[in-house]
């Protein structure tokens, strides 16, 4: 069976149990991380010549097996595993993996063998065999290293997360470059100054069309180790990372001077406050702060900007990611800020949400550099994304329509208002250089005012219902039917406040639209349907997503009221849940719907036959389809047991009292109830009641052994139903009554959306102006003079308010 992404990444995580306790998690992300190198390269490599990675007999994952329960085992995986791997390979170093003999992290004795052991185990599970279940183009491998970095990152805290970029940001940051459009070859270059994990520089990479070569320095030794294993586990084995503090001592030099490369990226840490650390800035060997400045001493933003700057080729494209505070700072920042505007090249700055990253909370924005079309540029294009995100958990994250529509918008140089513009040099030099987005582009949304006229003397403000134009450009008549004119400048609402709802909703045009977007769906999932039949194994599921997405997008972009992005994102969020497996499997064994069963774990390790599934075809699917009237009849059953249980609880709570029939039980069961029929009972009636619980509990007992007898047997023809089904009947199965079905709940549920979005804002509009404020006052007096009547005459003095006379 096929590995699915979903049961790779539990699998790891369960790794990562195995070792809590005895340290935090930018510990022991290392070591799980060197488990799943290992054994990728062990499946990937061994036995086979001319490979990137040289595996020397004795150091592979099977030597590893052969450790498990030894009581030296930490040391021998040093020794035996990690340094002939090291020595065996220039790319790696002994010192990029962690000691697996260390008592401090490990636990001494026992608990380290354990531990280590149970890590082996893990990785050891046939279900984790890398060598049968990797896609041709597709990155599993390098997606499940991506998920336990992100993991990590989000528990090793505050001061520990940054040696990774959100991958969201990251692809944004490779798509603006514009190096899928750019002919690049190997010679084409890429580097990361400041590559922490490789994450950021990878994404550039697997952006380009064509293989490209990718350069990364990364001060701490441990975090370079984890980029090379990175590197190698992305399918880049001759990427070149190198450890070193990039400021102090640049790794990739020509001559005295930086190498400069095509694109450089980066994500540095921010405000650096030993930035010079090891380096005199005014005497910087490599010229880099001469032409524009030297950064203050405890802010090292644009040193590192200024060093990607210097990196780039005289055509080059860089993309920085620093803090909100280097648009506006002032004294030298602010000089530096200055001289890099009027050199032109800042070509973008995208203004990005609070509390993205890992290593703070802080809103930071993305720095487009490009040197190409410097002499030609005389504005800075600005996007602010400030408000597109999701909470998830302690942190935001962009969702896969924020990624989009940031790009697009950046990649057409579209102006959207509250959103995008391009600034002229003129207007950013008349505000002293400061570049503070909100200078710029007010996102602020537009207050719903109260209109006081209205309230004073009634009717809706046709501003109010101006402003609901998208909507009445598509249905015109819609508007005349739901308000007639008051006075200049006011609207009544002309039908019932209660029948709004169904007037919008029967209005012919409203009508035609819903059924113009059905046939709008109708036609993409006619044409997407037969293209997802065609698939094949050997099929590449991340190709297969991107056509189809990018598919789905354009053929709703223009389209009215319903926002292309939601649809979007509809299709990606349903891909993530359930889609990748589906086609992941499908590349790796073509349309076979396998059973399994489904096995689970009590509290005390005990396994528990919890029945059996189908991943790719859940057995609701093949109910519908193929025993329709079966299940009417169990539905049937159920709604019998149903009601004769309601009937027996009827009984119970009627006569549950101190004199009822049931009184004097402690508990309600068939035998108590017959004990008492049996007994001293007075009451006929009681005696009556207490037999008619027994016929409801024994016809109720009944149904129930009915239905679990129909619902087994049904279980038995849906299991060998399987087995019978051939390429033809999975097919639609699959593509029709699962996948295509469920987005068409799903972008229906946006038609939905913008139905009850109109519906509620006529009526709100309808609530808030229905009464007049001086028709209010004289309300509000009647009930104080009332109230003030009763509370006289409980024995309170109250003076009677002069409201309804101020109001008027």
């Amino acid at each position: 069976m096929a590995l699915k992404k979903s049961e790779l990444y539990s699998s790891l995580w369960s790794g990562c149990d195995a070792l809590r306790g005895g340290m935090d998690a930018s510990q022991y992300k290392d070591y799980v991380l060197s488990f799943l190198f290992i054994k990728y390269i062990t499946d990937k490599y061994e036995s086979k010549s001319f490979t990137p990675i040289k595996i020397p007999k004795g150091a592979s994952f099977n030597a590893m097996v052969a450790l498990k329960g030894k009581s030296d085992i930490g040391d021998q995986i040093n020794k035996k595993i990690i340094a002939p791997l090291a020595a065996a390979n220039q790319q790696l170093s002994q010192s990029d993996f962690p000691d697996f003999n260390d008592a401090v992290k490990l636990g001494d004795g026992k608990e380290k063998v354990d531990r280590l052991t149970d890590l082996i185990a893990i990785f050891e599970s046939k279900s984790l065999d890398f060598s049968k279940n990797r896609a041709e183009g597709d990155d599993i491998l390098g997606d499940a290293y991506e998920y336990l970095m992100r993991h990590f990152a989000t528990e090793s805290g505050k001061s520990k997360g940054q040696f990774y970029t959100p991958a969201e940001v990251s692809r944004i940051m490779a798509q603006i470059l514009g190096i899928r459009e750019a002919k690049t070859t190997r010679m084409t270059t890429v580097y990361d100054p400041t590559c922490g994990s490789g994450s950021l520089l990878l994404k550039v990479g697997d952006e380009a069309r064509s293989e490209v070569t990718l350069y990364g320095q990364e001060k701490d030794a441990t975090t370079s180790g984890l980029a090379r294993m990175n590197m190698i586990l992305h399918n880049n084995p001759t990427a070149t990372i190198v450890q070193g503090n990039t400021l102090s001592s640049p790794k990739f030099l020509s001559g005295d001077t930086v190498k400069t490369f095509d694109y450089v990226v980066a994500n540095p840490p921010f405000s650096d406050k030993r930035w010079t650390t090891g380096l005199d800035p005014l005497n910087d060997p490599h010229a880099r702060f001469t032409s524009f400045g030297v950064p203050p001493a405890k802010q090292g933003d644009y040193a590192y900007l200024l060093h990607i700057v210097r990196s780039l080729r005289s055509t080059g494209t860089g993309a920085c990611i620093l803090p909100h505070g280097v648009l506006f700072r002032g004294n030298a920042e602010a000089d530096i800020r200055r001289n890099l505007i009027r050199k032109n090249y800042i070509k973008g700055i995208i203004g990005l949400p609070a509390n993205l990253f890992y290593g703070t909370g802080i809103p930071a924005c993305i720095i487009i550099v490009d040197k190409k079309d410097a002499t030609a540029r005389r504005g800075i294009f600005m996007v602010d994304a400030s408000e597109g995100f999701i909470k998830d958990g302690p942190k935001n994250r962009l969702r896969a329509q924020d990624i989009h529509k940031i790009v697009d918008v950046f990649s057409k140089r579209e102006e959207i208002p509250g959103y995008s513009r391009i600034i002229s040099v003129d207007e950013i030099e008349s505000n002293d250089f400061n570049l503070n987005l909100p200078r710029y582009i007010d996102n602020r949304q537009a207050e719903d005012i109260h209109d006081i006229a209205g309230h004073l003397q009634g009717g809706i403000p046709v501003s109010d219902i101006d402003s609901l134009s998208r909507y009445w450009k598509v249905c015109p008549a819609l508007r005349e039917a739901l308000f007639t004119d008051n006075r200049p400048g006011y609207v009544d609402l002309a039908i019932d406040k209660a029948d709004i709802k169904s007037a919008i909703y029967g209005h012919s045009e409203f009508a035609a639209f819903i059924k113009r977007m059905n046939r709008h769906f109708a036609k993409w999932r006619t044409r997407i349907a037969a293209e997802l039949r065609e698939l094949e194994a050997g099929c590449h599921p991340k190709q297969i997503i991107e056509e189809l997405s990018e598919g789905l997008l354009t053929h709703y972009t223009r389209q009215p009221l319903i926002n292309h992005y939601d649809v979007y994102q509809h299709l990606m969020d349903y891909w993530d849940e359930v889609m990748q497996d589906d086609i992941y499997q499908i590349a790796a064994e073509g349309w076979k719907a396998e059973t399994y069963r489904v096995l689970v774990k009590d509290k005390k390790g005990k396994e528990k036959d919890k029945g059996w599934a189908c991943d790719l075809i859940p057995k609701g699917l093949i109910v519908s389809r193929y025993f329709a009237k079966e299940q009417a009849a169990i539905d049937q059953l159920q709604a019998e047991v149903e009601q004769i249980a309601a009937q027996r609880m009827e009984l119970e709570e009627e006569h549950s009292g101190e004199d009822g029939a049931f009184g004097k039980l402690d508990k309600i069961n068939k035998s108590a109830v017959s004990d008492e029929i049996n007994g001293d009972l007075d009451s006929p009636d009681d005696v009556a009641i207490l037999k008619q619980w027994l016929k409801c509990h024994a016809k109720e007992a009944k149904l129930k052994k009915e239905l679990r007898r129909a619902e087994a047997e049904l279980d038995g023809k849906v299991y060998a139903k399987y087995a019978e089904l051939s390429e033809d009947e999975i097919k639609p199965l699959v593509v029709d009554d699962k996948w295509i079905a469920t987005l068409d709940g799903a972008i229906h549920g946006e038609i939905d959306r913008i139905s009850q979005a109109i519906t509620q804002r006529v009526k709100e509009l309808a609530e808030r102006y229905e009464s007049r404020l001086p028709e209010l006052s004289n309300r509000v007096a009647e009930v104080e003079v009332k109230v003030s009547d009763h509370l006289e005459r409980m024995g309170f003095v109250i003076e009677k308010s002069t409201l309804l006379g101020a109001v008027k």
